[in-house]
């Protein structure tokens, strides 16, 4: 048995101890890593440390260090909050907001793990708060940025572009920015309906201090009024349009309320203003500047969002260290042993060969058509672990032969590529993936893993083929 045969092999026993076992995955990625790497791939201690990702390890610390931080004084409330009044109170439309969000970020130059950093955090806060589906939040995050990440003058698209024309192949650097964002955008739409965006719709609006809101069967008209009458009056019914008792003395709520009859509404303070708002504080400001200023550095400056991260959440805590007495301890510690632990076996499958071994097998098949699929599912597979630009990087040169001979359209095969290595990001072993999973608060973070894993396996499954269908087999011939 060839070794690059036994290191997948060993790969797939990782993943089914960890799923019937309940061992940390990451934890069996470092033991696998050290015995195929010494025993299998001849490699030594430092050969094998050579596949850590540690900047990926100083990301995820300092990103959740920071935003620990900042749901501890209360800042994520207020951006949450914040982003409630921006779309009038539709709840629905959030999901939406941070896909446009992320996706302008990676447009215009932003990494994407960068930009997933940047907004997962809130995303997820406001996710936990209204009851929406962490899983449907994480991904629209996840495709939004994704969706932008193919533009002309984005990090991914001057790669990718810079490969085709290195390797002399035809190129269209619109028809890629198109294709990836078009296919992010129907991912996205189907996942905000499959995991509970019809739901939210018919939820309507957010009511804050009294406001409108639209019924749960999508009428529109005025909610109830939220004023208790005079002393010695009694309201018929006793209740608000929330199904909650109305308060005494006349007063509007000062909670903002979702209009869902039964909804959770104990955590959800209120930015109207009203007595009971979450209100801006130094701390809360001083927070507030730091996440600007951590996506100026990322953005203008070019710094790393882990280590920009960590020095923002360093200074908070030693200027209000009673907000951040615990952040260090939520920060997601398990998922950070997890996701550096997979990858760097990874790192010991690539340093022995296996990635390419697989890649060049794919290629030598006589058939175009089903090399060209093959090299997609590839691209998908490996892309759930490790680098999408890298494995991109791998494949199009992979790739060359069979469209040197004019059977297969370069350009769409080139975009096909782009987005089978890329919407498979929502991996939980990809970083994009990971930063989601340990953004999310308040959430059983292994019922969440598992989610993210077999969400990114169906991905894995279906898009490769949809994107040789759609974008390959057409150029056929």
């Amino acid at each position: 048995m060839s070794p690059e045969l036994i290191s997948i092999l060993v790969l797939v026993v990782v993943f089914v101890i960890a799923t019937t076992r309940s061992v940390n995955m990451g934890a069996l990625a470092f033991a696998a890593a050290f015995g195929v790497g010494e025993l299998v791939a001849d490699l030594d201690a430092d050969g094998i440390f050579a596949g850590f990702p540690g900047d990926l390890f100083v990301v995820l610390v300092g990103v959740t260090y920071l935003f620990a931080i900042a749901r501890a004084n209360g800042t994520t409330d207020w951006l949450v909050h914040a982003a409630i009044r921006l779309v009038r109170g539709r709840v629905a439309l959030i999901p939406w907001v941070m896909f446009a969000l992320t996706g302008i970020l990676t447009g215009i130059g932003a990494v994407s793990p960068a930009a997933v950093a940047i907004v997962a955090p809130v995303a997820l806060s406001f996710a936990a708060q209204y009851g929406i589906s962490p899983l449907l939040m994480g991904a629209m995050v996840v495709h939004g940025a994704q969706g932008g990440g193919f533009s002309p003058i984005s990090i991914y698209g001057t790669i990718v572009n810079g490969i085709v024309e290195r390797e002399k192949l035809p190129g269209n650097e619109i028809a890629l920015f198109l294709a990836s964002l078009f296919a992010n955008i129907v991912i996205a739409g189907v996942v905000f309906f499959a995991c509970g965006g019809r739901k939210l719709w018919r939820q309507g609006v957010v009511l804050e201090g009294g406001a409108g809101t639209t019924g749960a069967a999508g009428s529109t008209g005025t909610a109830p009024s939220a004023t208790t009458p005079s002393a010695g009056s009694s309201s018929p019914s006793g209740t608000t349009g929330s199904g909650g008792s109305a308060p005494k003395g006349g007063k509007a709520p000062t909670e903002v309320v979702p209009r869902t009859v039964g909804a959770d509404t104990s955590r959800v303070p209120d930015v109207s203003g009203g007595p009971g708002a979450v209100r801006l504080t130094p701390a809360r400001i001083a927070t507030l500047v730091s996440l600007v200023a951590l996506v100026l550095a990322v953005l203008l400056l070019d710094l790393d969002a882990g280590l920009t991260a960590i020095t923002l959440a360093v200074v908070l805590s030693t200027a209000w260290p009673a907000d951040s007495r615990k952040a260090v301890g939520e920060i997601a510690w398990s998922t950070v042993l997890l996701i550096c632990g997979v990858l760097t076996y990874v790192g010991v499958l690539d340093q022995m060969g296996t990635i390419k071994w697989a890649g060049e097998g794919v290629g030598g098949i006589g058939v175009p058509l089903l090399a060209a699929v093959l090299l997609c599912y590839i691209g998908a597979l490996v892309s759930a672990f490790a680098s999408s630009v890298g494995i991109m990087g791998a494949l199009i040169p992979l790739a060359v032969p069979f469209l040197a001979q004019g059977e297969i359209g370069a350009v769409g095969m080139v975009c096909a590529l782009a987005v089978s290595a890329t919407v498979v990001d929502v991996s939980p072993f990809s970083t994009n993936g990971a930063l989601v999973l340990a953004a999310a608060p308040d959430v059983d973070r292994e019922r969440f893993f598992r989610q993210l894993m077999i969400y990114g396996g169906i991905v894995v499954a279906v898009v490769p083929a949809v994107a040789w269908l759609v974008m390959v087999v057409p150029g056929f011939g």
